[in-house]
């Protein structure tokens, strides 16, 4: 991993590294009422990014970008191994239908994408929790809320591995840093060995090549 992050640390200037260290941990429910903790994601490596349904502008454009990367990952043998989760910091508003809605028009398939809140009578929850993970949202009247853009990513053991800040990071470079965590023993593996470079036929050779 190690060889890895250096790799992209080198070629992707928004990504950030950490050493290996338990994520925040969370009690929320999905779409349909079930309670989803952090230790129920164990085993899979996990895209996680905050939003709320309303926003009229990063928001939407984040949920595009996390919808390329998981349409890349999901023509990979990765697809059983990653798993993308969206939290609103709107659970007032942002209900069930609301979030399948969201999800709908920006591309995200509910086949490894998960949608999680902490349901209206907790309002706050899920603000904290993003507080916990080093964002802010703030309210700015109007229903708006004023925030930064990141995607953190999660390894299959519950540790904060990664993020990667903004919208104008390559998804190919999050997509080779997913593939890297899926074969990753743990914290301290060597970087899984590079392949021989063989013609392309496909997005998952694509990406292989690039290793």
């Amino acid at each position: 991993m190690k060889e890895v992050e250096g790799r992209l640390h080198d070629r992707e200037q928004f990504f950030q590294p950490f050493e290996a260290r338990p994520a925040p941990d969370f009690a929320l429910q999905d779409a349909e009422g079930r309670p989803v903790g952090l230790a129920d994601l164990r085993g899979k490596v996990v895209v996680l990014h905050f939003i709320y349904a309303s926003c009229p502008d990063a928001c939407p454009l984040h949920a595009d970008l996390i919808a390329r990367i998981q349409e890349m990952v999901n023509l990979t043998p990765m697809r059983e191994q990653v798993r993308f989760v969206t939290i609103t910091t709107d659970p007032e508003h942002d209900t069930p239908e609301v979030m399948r809605g969201f999800g709908e028009t920006h591309g995200l398939k509910p086949a490894n994408w998960t949608f999680l809140t902490s349901g209206p009578e907790r309002p706050q929850e899920t603000v904290r929790l993003a507080q916990a993970f080093g964002l802010v949202f703030v309210p700015t009247g109007g229903g708006q809320q004023m925030h930064a853009v990141v995607t953190q990513v999660i390894d299959r053991e519950g540790r904060l591995r990664a993020k990667f800040h903004g919208l104008d990071f390559n998804p190919t470079n999050l997509v080779l840093y997913l593939n890297a965590l899926t074969h990753d023993e743990d914290g301290d593996a060597q970087a899984p060995p590079l392949p021989r470079p063989v013609p392309p036929q496909g997005l998952w050779e694509r990406l292989r090549s690039l290793l």
